[in-house]
Formats: C-alpha cells, sequence, structure tokens
C-alpha cells in the first residue's frame, strides 16, 4: 500500500526535455531533487505519468529502506486561476487520462510553453 499522496508528489519539480534520435526519441522527465529519479515516453504527458510514478516509487522506497526523503527545494508558488467550466473539465479528463493530477497536468503544459518559446529566442 502506498502512503505517498498526490499532493506530497506535486511538491516536487521536474523538468521534462525531448530525447534525440540517439537517445531513443520521445521526452525525459526528471526529478532534480530526487537523484536518478527520472522516466520518459514517447509523448510528454506519457513521459509525466511514467515520471510521476517513478518519482511514487522512488519516494516509497526511500521510506522502506529507511532513508531519509529528500525534501523539495523549491516550495512551490500557489495562485488560484478561475476557469471556464469547460475549460476545467478538458483539463480533468486530461489529467485523469494521464494519470496525473490537475496541478501536475498545468504544470507540465506551462513549462512546455515557456520551454517553446525559449528555444525560439
Amino acid at each position: 500500500m502506498r502512503a505517498t499522496t498526490n499532493r506530497n508528489l506535486d511538491q516536487y519539480q521536474f523538468t521534462v526535455r525531448p530525447l534525440s534520435k540517439e537517445e531513443g526519441g520521445g521526452y525525459l522527465v526528471e526529478y532534480v531533487d530526487i537523484p536518478g529519479c527520472m522516466s520518459d515516453g514517447e509523448t510528454i504527458e506519457e513521459a509525466i505519468a511514467n515520471g510521476r510514478e517513478a518519482l511514487r516509487d522512488c519516494i516509497d522506497l526511500f521510506a522502506e529502506s529507511g532513508r531519509k526523503i529528500p525534501k523539495p527545494s523549491i516550495e512551490a508558488a500557489q495562485w488560484r486561476q478561475r476557469l471556464p467550466k469547460t475549460l476545467y473539465a478538458k483539463l480533468t479528463k486530461q489529467a485523469e487520462k494521464e494519470g496525473v493530477s490537475i496541478n501536475s497536468l498545468v504544470t507540465a503544459i506551462i513549462a512546455e510553453a515557456i520551454g517553446a518559446k525559449q528555444a525560439l529566442s
């Protein structure tokens, strides 16, 4: 039984980067606060879902082995955003499909957009 909650997982920041063809293609997700905690996927969404599962497994392994679980290095900032019900419903459906929280999904979408914009600069 897993004691790690989605809220606890949301505290950990992650990076997403495309993998080159030589690396196998797709995308890589890395959790910088948990050494070696990473996963990949063919799409960004798949990589995030797989990365979240890897994070859960890493944290559970730390707990089971009696090792201290690394704390998130950056406190997550928070803001409230009102959304139209239709957009919220779409985000909810997509998050459920990907097996992640809405917070993780929206964070990934924002990170991807910022990364794409920076790549064009």
